[in-house]
């Protein structure tokens, strides 16, 4: 078991405190090959654990590490249980040559026959340098700690070839991927906290729970203004419809913060809750929320887990920059993931949803099991002021200014009723139910409760 040791960097004591009471056994035995795997327990779900030894060789990975990796591997797919990486290595072994890069192909080929089967999840304590950085890019979820770095070359290789003064911090550290990579899924102020989010975000994947249909509801259109030009934070209405009682944990919080992704529990089970956030750009679909929501979208399928659906979208954000980054491909993912997706999803419309972004956010076309609209939501092309400056720009450019808003408003108000909106949608299909926001967990955890388990069968590559 746990072994005396000074340094804080040794993996047993890493492991120690990531597993229930610190007790694990090892796999195979310890040895000075940089790398170590166990089996224990986190909140009484059988995990593996594999981890970096950073007091050998900084971690640096050789062909004996390599195959301890395979056989955690192995192990976690056998007994069908969540698996964990504590990164801190210096990438391949120098010492090895080349079959430490051979070797890293093996590692890399368990985690991409291991993907979407079993739960994927990388602690980062440390620097995790060239073969070591796509490790943790390979899985499901990766929880980076202040003094963890994740980057392919480090400082003095970027020098040499382009000239560039930098540091591991600026390369791979927590500002450069809170907001600019999307590679980590949680940027932890501190170890402790590293490790606790490991421990809640296993337990939502292991320990999935049952849907209780019967859920206290509670009046939800408080955290929702009824102006629809009005921004709001989307946050509180997740954190309502969500068990107030249960564990719950944001997803890449600060890279495309127009989208909300976040893993808690509806009912005693574990949910996924897909939300635009009109405190950014309004809610619009930009290209990073687009593979943001993806991402997630697929993640939630490959293990199982029920989707919600908050849609208060305006529609896609415009522009030659978002072009140019690739708004139309990154935005199909997000319909393909809908599309392919076999979990129960329902989607919810808050106050209004146009255009393409209506279709993107889990619309009925897309499969969707339920679509659900509070009673002044509108479903549209586009909004009603928008399409009649379009419709009517004739109309209106002869009107002196002072009555030209006027007009509009009562030319958008024509049109409203000329469209149909949400009632239309209703008509045709589109939306299922108009319900109160009252009722709205209710709503939502009857149509969980009442559809059929399903899983999807794919791999989880990070889009």
């Amino acid at each position: 078991m746990l072994t005396a040791q000074l340094d804080p960097r040794d993996p047993e004591s890493r492991i120690a405190r990531l597993l229930d009471g610190g007790k694990f056994e090892f796999l195979i035995p310890r040895t000075d090959c940089g790398m170590v795997a166990v089996t224990g327990d986190i909140k009484g779900n059988k995990v593996v654990v594999f981890a970096s030894d950073a007091t050998i060789k900084s971690g640096a990975l050789g062909v004996e590490g390599s195959k301890v990796i395979v056989t955690a591997y192995k192990a976690a797919m056998g007994a069908q249980v969540p698996i964990i990486g504590i990164w801190h290595s210096g990438g391949a072994r120098l010492s090895d040559g080349v079959a430490s890069l051979d070797a890293f192909g093996e590692v890399f080929q368990s985690m991409i026959s291991a993907s979407g089967r079993i739960p994927q999840l990388s602690l980062v304590l440390g620097p995790t340098a060239g073969g070591g950085a796509y490790g943790p890019a390979l899985t499901d979820i990766v929880v980076l700690s202040p003094e963890g770095r994740i980057f392919v070359t480090g400082p003095d290789v970027v020098k040499s070839v382009t000239g560039e003064d930098t540091d591991m911090a600026l390369l791979g550290g927590p500002e450069a991927h809170r907001k600019n990579s999307g590679l980590a899924h949680i940027i932890a102020t501190d170890e402790d906290e590293a490790i606790t989010d490991i421990r809640t975000l296993t337990d939502l994947f292991a320990n999935q729970g049952f849907m209780n249909a019967e859920v206290k509801d509670i009046d939800v259109a408080a955290f929702v203004p009824q102006s629809k030009v009005s921004t709001y934070e989307v946050h509180p209405l997740v954190e309502a419809i969500l068990d107030t009682d249960a564990e719950h944990i944001e997803l890449l919080s600060m890279w495309a913060p127009n989208m909300t992704t976040v893993l808690g529990r509806l009912g005693g089970a574990t949910v996924g809750v897909l939300a635009s956030n009109p405190a950014h750009i309004a809610g619009a679909l930009d290209a990073a929320a687009g593979e943001k929501a993806a991402r997630f979208v697929r993640t939630c399928d490959a293990f199982g887990i029920p989707l919600i659906v908050i849609a208060d979208v305006q529609g896609f954000l415009p522009g030659a920059g978002q072009e140019w980054e690739g708004a139309v491909r990154r935005g199909a993912k997000l319909l393909h993931a809908f599309g392919e997706a076999v979990v129960p999803r329902v989607t919810l419309i808050t106050r209004r949803a146009y255009g393409g972004a209506y279709v993107a956010m889990n619309s009925k076309a897309l499969g969707a099991t339920r679509v659900f609209a509070w009673p002044n939501a509108e479903v549209s092309v586009m909004g009603a002021v928008a399409a009649v400056r379009v419709l009517h720009r004739r109309i209106l450019a002869d009107l002196p200014a002072e009555q030209r808003e006027s007009m509009e408003l009562e030319l958008a108000a024509e049109h409203e009723k000329i469209s149909g909106g949400v009632t239309r949608a209703v008509e045709i299909g589109a939306v299922d139910e108009i319900i109160e926001p009252a009722k709205t967990r209710s709503a939502l955890a009857k149509v969980i409760a009442q559809a059929p388990h399903r899983r999807g069968a794919h791999g989880n590559i990070p889009l």
